[in-house]
């Protein structure tokens, strides 16, 4: 690394009218160095983020390019300057193919007359060949959101950038494709480029990244070396606070009974799933664990009705189900939280009552079938103080909210039918570590009250610490389950590759 930082910031603040988003914070970044920038939602990593990249404009502050005072008015001149930034949020176009997504930004400048596909096709391959097993022909609408988000790096591949921004690029991602990418950085930072690593989870930040910065409230709390802390350091850093246990003790042996709330057989769409079974007990909270493209998704969002035809047999509380679409999986007490939080969870330009209303909105409509304010008002009142809401007023949108309450709201939103099974894929993917807590110990207190929580997520740490019981699917397929002492991630993974021959780990 070298003695002048290639990326300085230097006392910027912002504000969005009376709220302060960043308060005088200061980041050092050095060429070839992989730094992590940790901190709560709404802390203002995003932010900085925003004008280092030339979306958002600072009120106050300076910014250093290698030394030298710069303004940067755009994300064009954010490129032209060597800085590349992969966002949280995907922004791929959907009718187009993957190939095309990657080198959108080459071609929108080429005056080219035609476009060459067959080069861009092929460029397109050798990249992401370095990182998954996407075919570059494919329309990007057609990938799942995990598969999406590896377009995106792959994007940032092709820049010839100086500093490159990820801002949680593994959310989505299993352990196998976050591996892929964390060998790509090394490379990169090898060659001299800096990497700026937002993400919430601790176990990447201290295997990747040379240093931390924290951030708590919009304002700089510390910079600190990876190899001389430990991750207690950094969560207290950006919570100003000891966290409690991440995850809620699970429930005690003897505890779950035997009974099913839920049971599948022979569940088929005679396409990406087939001859899936399974129970989920009364007490105990379930996951789901494989790799991207398994098929998990599809299975639940089968089960529900969302999608395509299938086969099969379902019984709640021992009675069969006989479901045609989601309204019958609502009436019948299953319901489903989407991965995709701010496309399928909640409506963010709507206020925070009516979207926990939304899902069955005659819980608050008066005798003359209009929606009551008040009733809607005072259900989400009810259930966000349940559920430790952090909010101004219940009429704000949800997009002022940060992502754990995002979560939280849809989450509200489930519990207003009363559902007996909470099917919930991804919970806790791009939430900050305290909200993460919180979610953990919601899903267990329901749990616990007697409704059936099913979990499916690419979070190995979050299937073992949160779930009493793991089923793992392997090419639409469920190749066994662990449970107790037995569920370790390499059974887990051993089960996800089938790696192992079909039944039960135990």
């Amino acid at each position: 690394m070298t003695e002048t930082p290639i990326l300085e910031v230097r006392g910027v603040t912002k504000s969005f009218g009376p709220i302060h988003a960043l308060r005088g914070v200061d980041f050092r970044l050095m060429a070839g160095e992989i730094h992590a920038l940790a901190g709560e939602n709404g802390a203002g990593k995003s932010t900085l983020m925003n004008i280092i990249d030339g979306i958002l404009q600072p009120n106050g502050g300076e910014i250093f390019w290698q030394g030298r005072p710069v303004r940067i008015p755009s994300p064009t001149a954010a490129q032209a300057l060597g800085i590349g930034f992969v966002h949280q949020e995907i922004a791929l176009c959907p009718d187009v193919s993957v190939a095309e997504n990657i080198f959108m930004a080459a071609t929108n400048i080429s005056r080219a007359p035609f476009m060459d596909y067959r080069a861009l096709e092929r460029r397109a391959g050798e990249i992401l060949s370095q990182i998954c097993g996407i075919d570059q022909r494919r329309m990007a609408g057609d990938l799942a959101i995990a598969e999406q988000q590896l377009v995106e790096i792959a994007k940032a591949l092709t820049l010839d950038c100086k500093v490159l921004i990820l801002d949680e690029p593994t959310a989505a991602l299993t352990n196998r494709e976050a591996e892929a990418l964390f060998r790509i950085m090394r490379r990169l930072a090898d060659r001299g480029i800096a990497i700026i690593f937002i993400s919430h989870r601790m176990a990447e930040v201290f295997e990747n990244c040379d240093r931390v910065t924290v951030f708590r409230d919009g304002q700089y709390i510390a910079t600190m070396n990876i190899a001389d802390i430990t991750p207690d350091d950094v969560v207290k850093a950006m919570v100003g606070r000891v966290i409690g246990d991440l995850y809620p003790p699970k429930a005690r042996a003897g505890s779950i009974s035997e009974q099913a709330v839920l049971e599948v057989s022979g569940l088929t769409d005679g396409c990406r799933f087939h001859d899936v079974s399974f129970r989920l007990r009364k007490g105990e909270i379930l996951g789901i664990g494989g790799l991207i493209g398994a098929g998990r998704s599809e299975i639940v969002r089968g089960i529900c009705r969302l999608e395509g035809e299938v086969q099969g047999e379902i019984a709640l509380d021992g009675r069969p189900l006989a479901l045609r679409d989601y309204r019958d999986s609502i009436r019948a007490g299953l319901v489903y939280l989407s991965e995709d939080r701010k496309g399928d969870g909640v409506f963010l330009d709507m206020s925070i009552a009516a979207n926990v209303s939304a899902l069955d909105i005659s819980r608050v409509a008066s005798r003359a079938g209009l929606i009551s304010e008040a009733r809607e008002r005072a259900q989400a009142d009810e259930l966000g103080r349940r559920l430790n809401l952090k909010c101004d007023q219940l009429s704000d949108p949800v997009a002022s909210l940060s992502g754990g309450n995002q979560q939280k709201v849809a989450i509200a939103k489930m519990l207003t039918v009363g559902p007996k099974v909470i099917f919930l894929d991804e919970p806790t993917r791009g939430v900050d570590v305290g909200a993460k807590a919180e979610i953990h110990r919601i899903l267990r207190d329901l749990a616990g009250k007697g409704t059936g929580i099913v979990v499916i997520s690419s979070e190995m740490p979050e299937l073992i610490g949160l779930c009493d019981r793991v089923i793992v699917v392997c090419e639409g397929r469920i190749t066994g389950e662990v449970e107790g002492e037995r569920m370790t991630e390499e059974n887990i993974m051993q089960l996800a590759s089938a790696a192992l021959p079909r039944g039960r780990v135990a």
